[in-house]
C-alpha cells in the first residue's frame, strides 16, 4: 500500500492536472464562438459559388467545359486531401476524419486505382503513414497560422490544380470534419475535382428570358472554378478549427471530471490510510501503557 506522503504527491499531482485541462477547457471555448461565426460566415459564400458554377455549368456541355469541371473521363487516378488538427487534446476528432478517408483509400486500392494522399495539419500524418506511407506525397503544417484565409488555402489549391493538369491525377476527394453542433462534428467527404453540381446549384427557372455571358459561360467556368477549390478548401479548413475546439473543449470538461473524481476517491483512501495509521498508533500507545 502507498505511504501517505505517496498519496498527498499523487493528490496533489491531479489538482494540478485538474487546473491545466481547466484552464484548456476555459480556453477552447473562449475561441471555439470565434471559430463557429468564421465557419458559419463562410458557408453562404462558399454556396453560392457552388450555385453560380452550377448555373454555368448548365450551359455548358462537350468539348467547349473546362477540365476542372468535366474530368479527364477516367477515374484511375486519385488525389485524397486529408485535413484534421495540427494539435491534439480533442478526444476523437482527428480519428474520424482519418478513419474514413483511410477507409476510402483502402477501398480504392482495392479497386486497384492509383492513390496520392496529400495531409493539412500535423495529426493527420501518423495514422495514415503507418498504413499508405509511400502514398503521402505531400503535408502542410498549418500550426503556425493564427488566421485561416485564402492566403493559407491558395498553396494547397494550386498544388492540387497543378498536379491535375499534370496528369498526375483524375479525381481529387477532400476529408475534413462539417460543424454541426459542440457535440456533433460530421467528417465528410467531398469531390473538388471533377467539379460536382448538386441539386441545389442547378440553374433557376429563367421563366423564358435569355441571358448572354460576357465573356463566354466557359471563360467565366475558367476564372472561377480554380478560385471555387480555393474556397472549398478554406471553408474546410474553418470547419476543422471549429469541430477541433468543440472537441477540445468536450474531452477537456471530461477529463476536469474525471480528475474531480480521481481527486474525491484517493482523498477518501487517504483519510481512511491516516485513520487506520492513528488507531493504530493509540493502540500501541495503550498496549505499552497496559504493559507497564
Amino acid at each position: 500500500m502507498a505511504s501517505l506522503k505517496e498519496m498527498r504527491n499523487r493528490i496533489s499531482s491531479v489538482k494540478a492536472t485538474q487546473k491545466i485541462t481547466k484552464a484548456m477547457q476555459m480556453v477552447a471555448a473562449a475561441k471555439l464562438k470565434r471559430s463557429q461565426d468564421a465557419a458559419q460566415n463562410a458557408r453562404p459564400y462558399a454556396e453560392r459559388m457552388s450555385a453560380v458554377i452550377g448555373n454555368l455549368a448548365a450551359g455548358v456541355s462537350g468539348d467547349g467545359a473546362p477540365k476542372l469541371l468535366a474530368g479527364t473521363g477516367s477515374d484511375k487516378r486519385h488525389l485524397i486531401v486529408v485535413a484534421a488538427a495540427d494539435r491534439g487534446l480533442a478526444g476523437g476528432f482527428t480519428t474520424s476524419i482519418t478513419r474514413a478517408a483511410r477507409d476510402r483509400i483502402q477501398a480504392l486500392v482495392n479497386e486497384g486505382k492509383d492513390v496520392k494522399i496529400i495531409t493539412i495539419g500535423k495529426k493527420a500524418v501518423p495514422p495514415l503513414r503507418r498504413l499508405f506511407a509511400e502514398k503521402i506525397v505531400a503535408s502542410y503544417d498549418l500550426s503556425a497560422e493564427r488566421t485561416l484565409t485564402l492566403s493559407v488555402a491558395q498553396p494547397i489549391a494550386e498544388d492540387i490544380i497543378a498536379r491535375f493538369e499534370a496528369g498526375e491525377v483524375d479525381v481529387v476527394t477532400l476529408f475534413y470534419s462539417r460543424f454541426k453542433s459542440v457535440v456533433s462534428q460530421i467528417p465528410t467527404a467531398q469531390q473538388l475535382i471533377p467539379a460536382q453540381i448538386t441539386d441545389a446549384a442547378l440553374a433557376p427557372d429563367l421563366k423564358g428570358a435569355a441571358y448572354e455571358y460576357e465573356p463566354s459561360e466557359e471563360g467565366i467556368l475558367e476564372t472561377l472554378l480554380p478560385r471555387n477549390i480555393t474556397v472549398q478548401v478554406l471553408s474546410a479548413l474553418l470547419e476543422n478549427m471549429a469541430g477541433f475546439y468543440a472537441s477540445q473543449m468536450t474531452a477537456m470538461d471530461n477529463a476536469t471530471r474525471n480528475a474531480g473524481d480521481m481527486i474525491r476517491g484517493l482523498t477518501i483512501q487517504y483519510n481512511r490510510t491516516r485513520q487506520a495509521q492513528i488507531t493504530k498508533e493509540l493502540i500501541e500507545i495503550i498496549s505499552g501503557a497496559e504493559a507497564l
